[in-house]
């Protein structure tokens, strides 16, 4: 059976129909990536539960999202997952608390022409994450991509 358009739900308040919502990453110790993503990025567990007969877990943070799947990481390295990105306001703050709380962070914070910056981080599972700040004199185009209207 297939739903006609005019019974489409659309989410976020937009007529968007395409969306990129989650990331799902694999996670050797599901408790202690969430623990990782909610003491540096104020991340809240919305559901918590047996997909397939494995522990999922849905988590928020800010508008994006991360499914953690309670399963060691297949293979070496960082299979089809680059980076995460995380949109931060207060990059030389976070920056200088999570040196100080002795986390892999390989390089000081690179400064883009136009303001703003990033910096990567070493997570649970040989994820990497880049913590950015868009400056505010990017293009509006960018801007916009980044939330802040034009």
């Amino acid at each position: 059976m297939t739903t006609s358009e005019n019974e489409w739900q659309y989410p976020y308040g937009s007529k968007q129909r395409y969306h990129l919502q989650h990331v799902h990453l694999f996670a050797s110790n599901v408790d202690a990536t969430i623990d990782f993503y909610r003491s540096w990025f104020d991340a809240e567990v919305m559901w918590d539960g047996d997909v397939a007969g494995a522990r999922n877990v849905f988590i928020k943070v800010g508008i994006g999202a991360l499914h953690l799947y309670d399963q060691l990481p297949r293979g070496e390295g960082k299979n089809a997952v680059h980076h995460l990105g995380m949109q931060v306001v207060g990059i030389d703050e976070l920056y200088e608390r999570m040196k100080a709380a002795g986390l892999h962070i390989p390089n000081p914070i690179r400064r883009l022409g136009g303001g703003g910056g990033y910096f990567m981080l070493g997570a649970p599972d040989g994820v990497v994450i880049e913590i950015f700040e868009p400056g505010k004199l990017r293009e509006p185009v960018v801007r916009e991509y980044y939330g802040f209207g034009e």
